[in-house]
């Protein structure tokens, strides 16, 4: 899973999404699904502005974890009995 750290990038400098958006020039509509870690696929260049904007790296905007040892372990679980 991937969690999108949009929100409280955006809380720590009390920044709006419009404003956000006017800044990068990005799309009021996927900034608020990134915002609402609801959005299925993001574009380099918009992680590429938002970074910027932001002055942080990738790293610092999403941050990966791993939630397939739940799924392997329920699937073996399944198998052996």
């Amino acid at each position: 899973m991937i969690k999108c750290h949009l929100s409280r990038l955006m809380g720590e400098r009390k920044e709006r999404i419009a404003d956000v958006a006017l800044a990068t020039g990005l799309h009021r509509n996927m900034l608020s699904l990134l915002y609402r870690e609801t959005a299925v696929r993001v574009d380099l260049a918009a992680i590429d502005a938002l970074c910027r904007h932001f002055d942080v790296p990738v790293g610092e905007l999403f941050e990966f974890f791993n939630t397939s040892s739940e799924t392997v372990s329920s699937n073996t679980s399944r198998g052996s009995a």
